[in-house]
């Protein structure tokens, strides 16, 4: 790991654009140029300066010399958390997931109460023919906000005459969020267990409600053969082959916002963007900061689980700003912590904000 991270630093050539699109720098103590000079002359870094990436992955993208900043902001995490330089919260978030593998510590066999008000059952995935598996994952399994959007996306895929399964309690956390805190000891642990379920259950296709657990399943599980999509992304092609068809009307200005692992770290813009235009008399309007540029709502990077020290305007408040300016009644997102970070600023200036699966179940 120590090799790994000398060998990026030292390819730096503080250039200042990972700086430049980093959605911390400039009204907080992070600086990923500065603190990557600093790994290159080996100097003190201050051990709460790490703790602000939210792991937007925009220095990366456009990193000319593939340093990867994000990941060495991991891989410093790392050491950190090996030495115990970690603040409680993330501490106790750690302790959670390893025990009831989820960061809030819910009971695991509570993982599949968000199906309760379903008037229809859905089947454990090792029932199904198709071996298609709705990952649902921690936020939305747990918290009474997010809990709509597994059982809306369920309508949705079932109103798509689409053959789908859980894993219920067998379910653990995906551990993106784990990875990028930098327990990568847990990380495997979770990772190893949700491998084995998927292969004794036969699993072939994995459709998941989180950008977040959509990217660690793809690009961080290894080679698995299995599919793996975004709903938003099965949703879009049921509508344009005709699979589901929005009869409502829905009446509003809506402004969609990019999440930063569906949209930049992904490439997942048209999708999302062609279920709200397929909605009767929706005004779709977009963010001057949108697609690649997206702002970051700062949910990621383990932000999710605690507050930062500095006190500053945070990016959900500038978001808001942003929406009212464009004069939108509502916010669509399709990444439950970018619901979770925008909703009370949103609430204060009288805006809505609404996952894109919440709308679409509206006008079924």
């Amino acid at each position: 790991m120590l090799e790994q991270l000398a060998t990026r630093v030292t390819t730096c050539i503080q250039c200042g654009r990972c700086t430049g699109s980093c959605p911390e720098s400039g009204k907080t103590p992070f600086n990923v140029r500065m603190l990557v000079r600093k790994k290159q002359f080996r100097s003190v870094i201050d051990e709460a300066v790490p703790w602000y990436c939210t792991s937007c992955g925009a220095c990366t993208i456009r990193c000319p010399r593939d340093v990867k900043p994000s990941e060495v902001i991991i891989e410093l995490r790392s050491k950190m958390v090996e030495d115990g330089d970690i603040p409680v919260a993330l501490q106790k978030a750690l302790e959670n997931t390893f025990v009831q593998k989820n960061p809030w510590g819910k009971s695991r066999n509570k993982r599949a109460a968000w199906m309760e008000k379903l008037d229809f059952e859905i089947p454990h995935v090792s029932e199904t023919e198709s071996k298609r598996l709705l990952f649902v994952c921690c936020i939305q399994a747990y918290d009474p906000r997010c809990m709509v959007i597994p059982a809306n996306v369920a309508k949705i895929l079932k109103a798509g005459g689409m053959e789908f399964g859980i894993l219920g309690e067998e379910e653990a956390c995906c551990g993106n969020e784990i990875r990028r805190i930098g327990e990568s000891g847990l990380f495997e642990e979770l990772q190893e267990e949700n491998l084995a379920a998927f292969k004794e259950h036969g699993v072939k296709e994995i459709v998941t409600l989180s950008p977040h657990c959509m990217n660690v399943l793809k690009k961080e599980y290894g080679d698995t053969g299995i599919k793996i999509s975004h709903y938003t992304e099965i949703v879009a092609e049921m509508i344009a082959n005709g699979a589901i068809t929005p009869r409502g009307s829905y009446g509003k200005k809506v402004i969609y916002h990019d999440p930063c692992f569906l949209g930049k770290q992904n490439g997942i813009f048209d999708e999302p963007r062609a279920i709200l235009t397929s909605v009767k008399d929706l005004e779709l309007l977009e963010f001057s900061r949108s697609r690649e540029v997206s702002l970051c709502c700062e949910g990621g990077g383990g932000r999710m689980f605690f507050e930062v020290e500095a006190t500053y305007q945070r990016n959900a408040e500038v978001r808001i700003l942003d929406a009212a300016e464009k004069e939108a009644e509502v916010i669509a997102t399709a990444c439950p912590f970018c619901v979770m970070t925008l909703e009370d600023p949103a609430t204060e200036k009288g805006l809505v904000v609404r996952e894109i699966s919440e709308i679409l179940t509206e006008v079924l």
